[in-house]
């Protein structure tokens, strides 16, 4: 990680660190249960870390419009609860063994515990959200799920397909990463005060900040560090994916290849991962994907111009550097 990029994820920690104490405090008190399994389990994937970047966009909106309350922190912890759930679910439909570094909860528990347990922190969310008893919030929020739930199927839909367009990939971004970020930064802003055409605004940073974040994602699936990304590289390969990567291979390649991409995706071929690796690396398939999260980085930006200058709102701009210098 460059000195700038950390540099940003440090400020943009200071400016909350307050708040993201009290998220912390009311997760755990949150996630408790009477069923050990279900505590062991919750436990095992939110101590993982990760950047906790949803959680941090409700607060930091909250923030902007200056919010004095709590509620922020609930519904950060919601909005955790929900992304949790997802990597729960999607660990065992993609049977992956590893994130952030070390096992999966379905390849340590198994995948009947790992199903029940993202369900169970479904539930806890919304029984969370009941509890501010705002319609609005049950709105956003409710949305949110059935769209990534939708995202979700498309996306297995679109498993082994080497035909998988540009805007069919984007829209799958859009359901299953980029909706929960909108959702995240729309509720910071409802939060927060702010008026109709704010919260728009604050969806459209989330959208575009999400959209930003996966394709970058997409990029170190094959330019990253194992060690530094937390999962294996070629993960997507192996488990079929046509990411944006090697659509742009199949469109732009050269004859072969396009029939390299085509055959991989179609049997998830990951004895081939070097020289789809090679394919990728000497075209101009990530050098577009990035441009692409940049563009998508960029959008986020403008979308919180009218934003009263704070730290808060700086910390928002440098998320959206920090999406694309990353490395992990």
């Amino acid at each position: 990680m460059s000195a700038a990029t950390q540099h940003a994820q440090n400020t943009i920690a200071h400016s909350i660190a307050t708040d993201m104490e009290a998220v912390n405090t009311v997760i755990r008190q949150r996630l408790h249960s009477e069923v050990s399994l279900v505590n062991q389990i919750a436990e095992y994937i939110i101590s993982a870390g990760g950047k906790r970047i949803r959680p941090v966009l409700v607060l930091l909106l909250a923030n902007a419009y200056g919010y004095k309350g709590t509620d922020h922190h609930e519904l950060a912890a919601v909005v955790e609860f929900i992304h949790t759930a997802t990597l729960l679910h999607d660990d065992v439909v993609d049977e992956s063994s590893m994130r952030r570094g070390r096992q999966t909860a379905n390849a340590l528990f198994g995948n009947a515990a790992s199903v029940l347990v993202g369900d169970y922190l479904y539930s806890r969310s919304f029984e969370m959200m009941t509890s501010l008893d705002n319609m609005r919030v049950m709105s956003i929020l409710s949305r949110a799920t059935t769209v990534i739930a939708e995202g979700e199927v498309l996306q297995l839909l679109n498993m082994h397909d080497p035909d998988v367009t540009h805007e069919s990939y984007l829209n799958v971004i859009r359901s299953k990463t980029a909706k929960l970020f909108e959702a995240a930064a729309e509720l910071g802003a409802l939060v927060g005060g702010a008026g109709d055409e704010q919260i728009a605004a604050a969806g459209e940073y989330g959208r575009s900040l999400g959209t930003a974040f996966q394709l970058i994602d997409d990029v170190l699936d094959y330019a990253g560090d194992a060690a530094e990304i937390g999962k294996n590289l070629g993960d997507d390969l192996r488990e079929g994916k046509p990411t944006l990567p090697l659509i742009w291979l199949m469109e732009n390649g050269t004859p072969e290849q396009r029939q390299l991409v085509r055959s991989c995706i179609e049997h998830g071929d990951e004895a081939q991962f070097e020289a789809v690796l090679a394919a990728v690396s000497s075209s101009g398939a990530l050098a577009y994907t990035r441009q692409q999260a940049e563009q998508a980085a960029r959008r986020a930006a403008e979308a919180i111009a009218g934003l009263p200058e704070s730290v808060y709102k700086a910390s928002l701009l440098q998320l959206c550097s920090f999406a694309v210098d990353r490395n992990h």
